[in-house]
């Protein structure tokens, strides 16, 4: 079972990840939003700002969001950490119900850029 540091590297890792990307993604990166992540297995919630194309994480929180961000994820610990390592297919995680990821409309089209 993955780690609250190894969670908190695995995003890390995803914003350093955005800030290389170009183009179409780039912009995808570039949204202003509040975000958070909920590791179920865990029970800890990372929550934060993407902005200027990366992902400050501002607080880790015991239990579930207490507000509700622009971005919303859940997942286990080493999804998160598979995912983001890139041996974790986003899609088929996301079909399958073992990633949640909750957003606007608007959000959810250019967020498939980056996913």
């Amino acid at each position: 079972m993955a780690t609250i540091e190894e969670c908190r590297a695995a995003l890390e890792k995803l914003s350093e990840n955005m800030r290389g990307t170009e183009g179409g993604v780039r912009a995808a990166a570039e949204l202003d939003r509040s975000v958070s992540c909920h590791v179920t297995d865990l029970d800890v919630t990372f929550a934060g700002r993407m902005a200027d194309g990366v992902i400050d994480v501002r607080e880790t929180l015991t239990g579930p969001p207490r507000e509700k961000a622009d971005i919303r994820l859940t997942m286990t610990g080493d999804d998160l950490v598979a995912l983001v390592g890139g041996e974790l297919n986003f899609a088929k995680a996301w079909g399958s119900g073992r990633v949640r990821l909750e957003a606007g409309l608007r959000d959810l089209f250019r967020l498939r850029k980056l996913l």
